[in-house]
């Protein structure tokens, strides 16, 4: 298995053109393991692009990259297996219709599937469950999420949950892997400031715990390694629809790493 060495995440050029054009040129920077890096820039202006070529999900058009280590992206299929996704539009998204156990039980029954090893299936089936429900509990209380305090528990259905109580869970359901990398999508959007104070300070305690936080924002806060996007010369962003409002076509356009 690959090993993590070096930087946690590099750019040196780096850009991808879309359907639309760039959406994102010459971005350049270095973060080390366990730091939040806030990818910050106006609505369109490729940030979310950005966030899945570094997460091993779309291939640059230019430049060079490496997360833990390893280029992009000729090794993003060994980036994608320590990069998690928490909330992205159009590409990591909560079911509305589920409520939290259900969604944190499909997550549970797929890392079993695809990470689990042979021996732990060998266990009897109460120690794997047990096993499961420890991991969800450890992912839960790293994200600050309790259900104990939503609506109807854990049987609280995903529509009914405020913004930052589902940004929580889709951080939880994503350290659920426990991922080396974790990028999150419009960190900031619709919230007051007190709710943004707080997710900062939940983005800071997963990097301070280990993880590298890769977080989209429209203000990046003074201590995060902050990677800015914006307008250059060659790249539009005058376009009404934005980048991240259309990530399926520009994995069309630019294929999949």
């Amino acid at each position: 298995m690959d090993r993590p060495h070096g930087a946690a995440v590099t750019a040196e050029g780096l850009g991808l053109k879309g359907p639309r054009g760039w959406a994102f040129r010459e971005v350049t920077f270095r973060a080390d393991p366990g730091d939040l890096i806030a990818v910050e820039g106006p609505s369109g202006s490729g940030r979310t692009a950005l966030l899945l070529t570094l997460t091993g999900r779309m291939r640059p058009t230019e430049g060079a990259a490496t997360t833990g280590g390893l280029a992009l992206p000729r090794r993003a299929a060994a980036v994608r297996r320590f990069a998690a996704l928490g909330p992205v539009p159009g590409v990591s998204e909560l079911d509305p219709a589920f409520t939290v156990a259900e969604h944190l039980r499909e997550r549970a029954l797929l890392r079993r599937r695809y990470d689990g090893s042979p021996r732990a299936l060998l266990r009897p089936p109460g120690a794997r469950a047990a096993a499961v429900r420890a991991r969800i509990d450890a992912a839960l209380e790293a994200a600050g999420l309790d259900p104990a305090k939503l609506p109807k528990a854990e049987r609280t259905a995903v529509r009914d949950l405020e913004r930052p109580q589902a940004l929580r869970l889709s951080v939880a359901l994503a350290l659920m892997g426990r991922p080396r990398l974790l990028a999150v999508d419009d960190t900031d959007l619709k919230l007051s400031d007190a709710e943004r104070a707080e997710v900062w300070e939940l983005l800071r305690s997963v990097a301070a715990a280990g993880t590298t936080v890769l977080a989209v924002c429209s203000e990046a806060p003074e201590d995060a390694v902050a990677v800015r996007t914006g307008a250059s010369p060659e790249t539009d962003t005058t376009d009404t629809t934005t980048h991240e409002e259309e990530p399926a076509d520009a994995f069309a356009e630019t294929g999949r790493a």
